[in-house]
């Protein structure tokens, strides 16, 4: 078995999502007193989340490699960032280190693939949602078109990771919201939609809805799962 390096902490309430489905996922395939090996470092969000805020994307991507120096110092031989918007710095942290990376949109673009997605809707923070580092893969590598909510519901669902789901707070208000807005995609085509930050499968799941909903942080623990187990 690889040994799974994750950079977590953004938030930890995600990171715990993680960490739980990747042991789980390991003790489905393996059975009895199976877990995984995994390497962690969990950052201090609040210091990070102030550099995305200021756009010192530099600033951010200085921490984020030095963590993962120390993941890969740690024994890991692939590493997880878990959380998709700050895979806007993935490229300075692949050079800085020399293991691989597993990256969310690939992993999640896979699955779309698999099931024959081909407009998909997408949530997340203000930054995955409104700029290309993660979309612009998506379409790009696999050829799916990504749509994002208007710019009112783009505020909107920003405002509650970071000031609901990043604190453990779910409110049900919150959830309808979602669930507005999930809709209203899916009546512009998309024929599912992507939880493209790793809290908000803390808030809505598939049992709330009838639009296909691919969870990024259950689908990138599954594929770490997979990359940890293969030969």
């Amino acid at each position: 078995m690889k040994t799974i390096g994750l950079l977590g902490g953004m938030s930890w309430e995600s990171t715990t999502g993680y960490y739980r489905a990747i042991n789980e996922g390991v003790r489905a395939r393996l059975g009895g007193l199976h877990s995984a090996k995994i390497v962690m470092h969990s950052v201090d969000f609040a210091p990070l989340e102030k550099l995305q805020h200021a756009g010192d994307w530099d600033g951010a991507a200085t921490m984020l490699c030095e963590a993962a120096l120390s993941v890969q110092h740690g024994g890991a031989d692939f590493l997880l960032i878990c959380t998709n918007t700050m895979h806007k710095v993935a490229a300075p942290i692949e050079d800085a280190i020399d293991i691989p990376l597993l990256h969310i949109a690939d992993a999640t673009a896979e699955e779309l693939v698999k099931h024959g997605i081909t407009r998909v809707g997408l949530l997340g923070t203000g930054f995955t949602m409104a700029e290309d580092f993660y979309k612009g893969r998506i379409r790009d590598k696999y050829g799916i078109e990504v749509l994002v909510p208007d710019e009112n519901d783009r505020s909107l669902v920003h405002r509650v990771i970071y000031d609901e789901l990043c604190l453990g707070k779910v409110e049900d208000a919150s959830r309808q919201e979602f669930l507005r807005i999930i809709a209203d995609l899916s009546a512009q085509s998309a024929e599912a939609v992507i939880l493209g930050c790793t809290e908000i499968g803390m808030l809505v799941g598939q049992s709330d809805t009838a639009v296909r909903l691919f969870d990024t942080t259950a689908i990138h623990s599954a594929k770490a799962v997979d990359w940890a187990l293969s030969d």
